[in-house]
């Protein structure tokens, strides 16, 4: 099988991608993740999976690539990671008690061809109180994480139900990488 790379420092990737029993690198790049004038959140995601596939495609060009990147969207606008505790408050209060989406774009290539995908994925959140809000960031969990949680984590408890793929939510949709794959003939 060809040398597989992870364009990604997400640990949350590492181990979806671990759980296909996929061998592979990890390198991550530096790449700016600033949103273009005009910008929508499924070509946002798009096109940073892209950038980041085509950055250490560049650097290793007879690897194979998987990049990726993940945002939350509600009414249009894009929740990215939190910059502070009245950040990530303001975002639970935009998702609180409603349904908001989850976008992924994935990016698998080589130095020589690549393809791209956008999953998404609706997830329901509860109404939070001030309370919950404040217990949930004492947790420490909320940093660095796209709309200021983790459904595969404590946040749980405040999502009763989503609509799509688990993994997109965590960060990375297993079953679409999978199929890039085998699209790009790396895997049978």
């Amino acid at each position: 099988m060809a040398h597989l790379i992870l364009a990604s420092s997400s640990p949350r990737r590492r181990e979806l991608l671990q759980q296909l029993g996929l061998q592979f690198d990890v390198f991550s790049p530096e790449v700016d993740e600033s949103v273009l004038i005009g910008e929508g959140i499924a070509g946002y995601v798009q096109r940073l999976a892209c950038i980041k596939a085509d950055a250490i495609s560049a650097q290793f060009p007879d690897a194979v690539v998987i990049a990726a990147d993940t945002s939350v969207g509600v009414e249009g606008k894009i929740l990215g990671k939190p910059e502070s505790k009245q950040h990530a408050f303001e975002m639970w209060q935009a998702i609180s008690g409603r349904k908001h989406d989850v976008f992924s774009g994935v990016c698998v290539g080589t130095s020589k061809q690549k393809s791209s995908i956008v999953v998404q994925t609706q997830v329901e959140f509860q109404s939070l109180t001030l309370n919950d809000m404040e217990e949930y960031w004492a947790t420490g969990e909320p940093v660095g994480k796209a709309g200021a949680y983790a459904i595969q984590g404590i946040a749980a408890r405040y999502i009763p139900r989503i609509d799509g793929s688990y993994s997109n939510v965590v960060g990375l949709p297993l079953y679409e990488t999978i199929q890039l794959l085998k699209a790009l003939k790396v895997l049978n």
